[in-house]
């Protein structure tokens, strides 16, 4: 069961004290004063969480729980769920935002008068920002009338708004053809689309209050978009079963190949990652619509926190029940559901949506690129991140040659494996375009940029996946065709494609790298790979000598924090601009900082050389000292970083303890099937700090042979997938 704000599980009371639950069963056993249970079950109580702190604090173990770790819990606690919670928090956020003032007034009093007077502080806010909302309570009559007149109305962009109609007239795709003899039936009944914004009444508010005066000082501290992007960030790191968010990085390369835009279509927007990541800009127009409530609402109070643009978000399923019909946008992005059957394959068949073909019940990724196309104005551009198997499935070829033969796909790039989820296979991105004309020499620009796949869980090499993709698509699209890059992109002529199978899978129309450049790179690999083997024979750690087990007496990172031996960070969600990020990847992988955090006032927190960093989830025993080369690159989510007193503690001593296994076992807590790390518990003996650094020397030799042996590994895969291509495309001859 979840904490609410006045109860509290024993989960949450480890999390207040810093301790273990079995710890939390030993104070019940052994202190007859230990508060008793209020609520729950026998075996999951809940405890007053007034109680529970003041018998916490008279024990001395009540840990400092940071602002935002305690608006954290509360929003856990929420009695109606997290997600109400957050989208409560967001309310409040938006009206510190954009009217501070008003925040004031209404908190200066109870909390029940704070709760009965913010639907109207917050109707006044929102509606301006997010059009036209409904109360819970039943308030504001013609609100669904008005929100839909609102955003179905036509647009004007570089010319005149167009209208699709049933039959096909100036500005609509043509209806779809009814075999002779046979009338089309009536269009079944669609559940009509809703508005994301649903204002709480009072009552309904009351018991987020807590929380509520929480957020605003979390504001205070934050600002009041970074307090939402570092609480709804926590809120999808708890739950990554339930979301699939689109990575930055993709987000920004998705974008930026659509180029400026006033008015932005993502009819399955998620969390608005793609919509955050557009170039904001005076007057633009940003719509979203999503299935799932609590994200509409959720992406709808993102963008509004991000920027000035006029937002309007929607709830349904946008292939059953579109909110846009009469929109004509600039650019629509979409990250569409991949592999669903029951998209509405029975219901839709005569949908004017399919210019191109009526997609099969297998091809649900092709009813998401028509209803990109349908809203589009002329000239305007979608871009689609797709599963690789809709460039090759058969099903779908009729309308892939369609979209060929008009000039509505313009090119498929095929993205590194770990792009985005699912990381095992490499996705693609479609960018289309609504043809205004028949293209004069149609040619379609293929890219695979496979080979800047990262290494472990590392991610792709974004910075040469977006200089790749975005030179090659800004010269096709400028134009009409590129040079030939081989191995890397080409625009290949539409009729080469037209053949029974039109597959489009890059990687079967490139031609492979020059083989020149083949056997020059390998032969370099070749030379490192000895240069290196012959470094890890140097560096391999002298036989071990056997010695009985140590008796030191031991101490915790937790207890080392509080008494000021180290200090101890958590990686942050936001910060400065074109700052590196050390991820959890990084350090598993042991590779530089690749990563990027939103931009944001949020201070973030730059990392030094002899850092101490810890990733908290995966469940192994991985921890990397921060080295010059490292040192300045802002710390990630995930990370704990640990900044020891160089007077008290060595750092490689620090690191080297925390990576024992036993150390890890007992630090550890399991949910499913993710692990958490509490570096709070990690323990480390109690040492002078001659010895220390008499350990803290061998555990650095032993990281510089383990980084020569990662190395070599990497040179070696390198070399043999080489030698195998090589010998297969005869670039290199067998003897």
């Amino acid at each position: 069961m979840q904490d609410n704000a006045t109860e509290v599980t024993a989960a949450g009371i480890a999390r207040l004290a810093g301790v273990g639950r079995a710890a939390v069963s030993n104070w019940r056993r052994r202190h007859a004063d230990f508060p008793k249970p209020v609520g729950g079950t026998e075996t999951s109580p809940s405890f007053a969480r007034a109680e529970v702190e003041a018998w916490l604090r008279d024990q001395g173990k009540l840990a400092e729980v940071p602002l935002r770790e305690r608006v954290w819990q509360q929003l856990v606690g929420h009695p109606g769920g997290p997600a109400t919670a957050l989208t409560h928090a967001g309310y409040v956020l938006l009206l510190l935002h954009d009217r501070p003032t008003a925040w004031l007034e209404a908190s200066a009093g109870s909390d029940e008068r704070l709760a009965a007077l913010l639907p109207t502080a917050l109707e006044q806010t929102v509606t301006p920002r997010l059009g036209p909302v409904r109360g819970e309570r039943g308030v504001h009559a013609g609100a669904d009338t008005a929100y839909s007149a609102a955003v179905n109305r036509p647009v004007a962009v570089n010319g005149p708004a167009t209208v699709n109609t049933p039959e096909g007239g100036p500005g609509g795709p043509p209806a779809p053809h009814t075999p002779a003899g046979l009338t089309a039936p009536a269009a079944p009944a669609v559940p009509a689309p809703a508005i994301a914004v649903h204002l709480p009444t009072g009552p309904q508010l009351l018991p987020s209050v807590p929380l509520l005066r929480g957020v605003a000082e979390l504001a205070a501290e934050l600002g009041a978009r970074q307090a939402f992007e570092f609480l709804l960030g926590r809120h999808l790191d708890a739950n990554p079963r339930q979301y699939t968010p689109t990575p930055t990085e993709l987000a920004r390369l998705m974008a930026d190949l659509a180029g400026p835009a006033r008015t932005v279509l993502d009819p399955a927007c998620g969390t608005g990652a793609l919509l955050l990541a557009l170039d904001a800009r005076p007057g633009q127009e940003l719509h979203a619509q999503d299935g799932a409530p609590e994200l509409a609402a959720l992406t709808a109070l993102r963008l509004a926190l991000h920027g000035p643009a006029t937002v309007r978000a929607a709830v349904g399923d946008s292939l059953r029940a579109d909110a846009f019909p009469r929109l004509r946008a600039d650019t629509v992005l979409c990250h569409p559901p991949f592999n669903e059957r029951n998209w509405g394959h029975d219901e839709l068949a005569y949908d004017p949506r399919w210019e191109y073909g009526f997609p099969a019940r297998a091809e649900s990724e092709l009813a998401w690129v028509q209803h990109a196309l349908a809203r589009l104005r002329d000239g305007g551009t979608a871009v689609l991140l797709m599963p690789p198997a809709t460039a090759s499935r058969r099903s779908g070829r009729r309308i892939r040659a369609d979209l060929l033969r008009r000039g509505a796909l313009r090119a498929v790039v095929a993205l590194p494996v770990g792009a985005a989820a699912p990381y095992n296979i490499p996705l693609h991105l479609w960018v289309l375009r609504r043809p205004e004309k028949a293209p004069g020499r149609p040619e379609v620009l293929l890219a695979d940029t496979g080979q800047f796949a990262g290494e472990g869980r590392g991610g792709p090499d974004w910075g040469a996946v977006r200089d790749v993709v975005l030179d090659a698509w800004r010269a096709h699209d400028r134009d009409g065709t590129l040079r030939e890059r081989p191995g890397l992109a080409r625009s290949v002529p539409v009729i080469e494609l037209l053949d029974d199978d039109v597959d489009l899978a890059p990687a079967r129309h490139l031609p492979p790298p020059a083989a020149a450049d083949g056997a020059e790179q390998l032969a370099a690999v070749r030379e490192c790979l000895d240069e290196t083997l012959r470094l890890v024979t140097g560096l391999t750690p002298p036989p071990a000598t056997t010695a009985g087990p140590a008796r030191w007496p031991l101490t915790t990172v937790g207890e080392l924090a509080r008494g000021s031996a180290l200090v101890m960070r958590t990686g942050g969600n936001g910060g400065p601009t074109r700052v590196p990020v050390l991820t959890d990847h990084d350090v598993l992988a042991g590779t530089g900082p690749t990563g990027t955090l939103p931009e944001s006032d949020e201070e973030a927190v730059p990392t030094r050389a002899g850092d101490v960093v810890v990733p908290v989830l995966g469940g192994g025993s991985v921890v990397r000292v921060v080295d010059a080369a490292t040192a300045g690159a802002v710390l990630g989510r995930n990370l704990v970083l640990l900044r020891p007193d160089p007077a008290a503690l060595d750092p490689w001593f620090l690191a080297g303890f925390l990576r024992g296994t036993a150390n890890n076992r007992q630090a550890s807590s399991y949910a499913s099937t993710a692990t958490r790390l509490d570096v709070r518990r990690l323990q480390l003996p109690r040492l002078p700090l001659d010895e220390q650094r008499r350990y803290g020397a061998r555990f650095r030799a032993l990281d510089e042979f383990e980084r020569a042996l990662r190395h070599a590994g990497r040179l070696g895969d390198q070399l043999v997938r080489g030698m195998y291509d090589g010998l297969t495309d005869g670039t290199v001859p067998p003897g």
